[in-house]
């Protein structure tokens, strides 16, 4: 969903770039966006907002992903960026998007009028862009950006599909959703689908089990370097992934398939559970509108901890620092994200709103997804990262238990091994 290009190199040239003619105020503002599926919905919005206020909001689409992401670095460069825009990258990127001054600080506004701003906005949609106090980055405390709309990755159910099986209920835990898995083989019904090719999503799933294995604080310990990844709770991590094979759970191929394809899977009815974030909703609906689905969280393994399902911002925007009319842009991202217009883009893009109000007139299936948001929790929230060529490690570890490469054992020392390497070169967890 999110296509991300590494934009450190491009501060330096940030920070040294020519000092153009600063723009004046006007009525007008300019905002960028990478979302197809929204652009219509925008633009219709924007009419609305001039004749309210006599603002033009000028809607300009720059898609695929990649391409919008390096129209901004490249405004960035010349110091051009709109009034408003997103950042499509990871939290130490907007960071230093950030302490280049190139993003406004947004907490005033969302604490006026008691925080009613603030207030009506999903917590874990404004964490995203949010920075807490002695945070890792450097980055003086606050809210740096407005979400549109809020996302969580949690599993869908073929009703028709599990009723074929004689399974009258979606499966409550894990050993339970073995045994449907093996019913509905039983019957030449694919169990289940994802796009584990995309090795983001096959990292989700994953760690939604870690979380519900041995919590939050061994996690971080595991990548502070205090916890090693042969410890037997990874290693039971590890195990699901075997068990998953092994007991034939999996659509064939399932390590090289792209989401897209695996969406294409479900809509069409060719497997009964998937793996997949809300924005499915609005993919599912477009492909097999009679589709007949519900929503359940991955069924925990363990009673020990609460199992995680990531959640947060599905997309935001951002105002930029050195515009002349942040005041109206930052005005508009207030209206854009009050309960009216919000029902209008969840009704139209079939996404789950940022605004809580609106929650009460979004579709069933939407509602089932927002429940989950409370249990949610989010790479970008989290109080450090694994290095990025561990995860990489421990991603394509996983894909090799699939196939039968790798035994959990063998992939735990091999990430272990990459751990040590990385911490000795200095390069700890962000």
């Amino acid at each position: 969903m999110r296509k991300v290009i590494t934009l450190c190199s491009c501060f330096m040239l940030v920070l040294l770039a020519g000092c153009s003619q600063p723009p004046k105020p006007s009525n007008k503002l300019h905002l960028w966006h990478w979302m197809t599926d929204r652009n219509d919905t925008f633009l219709k919005l924007a009419q609305e907002y001039k004749q309210e206020t006599g603002i033009k909001v000028s809607i300009q689409l720059f898609a695929p992903s990649d391409s919008y992401s390096q129209k901004v670095i490249a405004a960035a460069q010349a110091d051009v960026l709109p009034d408003i825009y997103g950042i499509l990258d990871k939290k130490s990127i907007v960071a230093d998007f950030i302490k280049a001054g190139l993003v406004a600080d947004l907490t005033d506004a969302m604490d006026a009028d008691g925080g009613s701003w603030k207030n009506s906005l999903f917590d874990k949609g404004l964490a995203d862009k949010s920075f807490e106090a002695g945070n890792i980055y450097g980055v003086k405390p606050g809210i740096y950006g407005v979400p549109i709309d809020v996302t969580n990755e949690q599993m869908l159910y073929n009703k028709k599909l599990l009723s074929k099986a004689g399974i009258n209920a979606p499966p409550k835990t894990f050993d339970e959703f073995i045994k449907d898995a093996q019913a509905l083989r039983r019957v030449g019904i694919t169990p289940f689908v994802s796009g584990w090719g995309e090795l983001w999503l096959l990292d989700c799933f994953a760690s939604n089990y870690a979380f519900n294995i041995m919590g939050e604080e061994k996690i971080f310990a595991t990548y502070r370097g205090k916890v090693k990844y042969t410890d037997p709770d990874w290693i039971k991590v590890f195990n699901i992934f075997t068990e998953l094979r092994d007991k034939g759970v999996l659509i064939d191929g399932i390590v090289t398939k792209g989401n897209k394809y695996a969406e294409q899977d479900f809509a069409l009815e060719r497997a009964a559970f998937a793996f997949n974030g809300s924005w499915c909703v609005n993919v599912y609906h477009n492909m097999n509108p009679n589709l007949d689905y519900g929503v359940m969280p991955p069924p925990p393994i363990s009673s020990a901890y609460p199992l995680k399902i990531w959640g947060s911002a599905g997309s935001s925007f951002v105002v930029n620092a050195g515009s002349p009319n942040k005041d109206k842009a930052i005005a508009f991202l207030k209206w854009l994200t009050a309960k009216k217009q919000q029902v209008v883009l969840a009704q139209e893009t079939n996404n789950l709103p940022s605004n809580k109000e609106a929650l009460s007139v979004i579709s069933p299936i939407l509602e089932e997804f927002a429940r989950g948001m409370d249990q949610s929790t989010h790479p970008n929230i989290w109080p450090l990262n694994e290095d990025p060529s561990v995860s990489e490690a421990f991603d394509k570890g996983i894909q090799d238990i699939i196939i039968g490469e790798k035994t959990p054992l063998q992939v735990a020392q091999d990430v272990q091994e990459v751990k040590d390497r990385q911490m000795a070169k200095g390069n700890y967890s962000r």
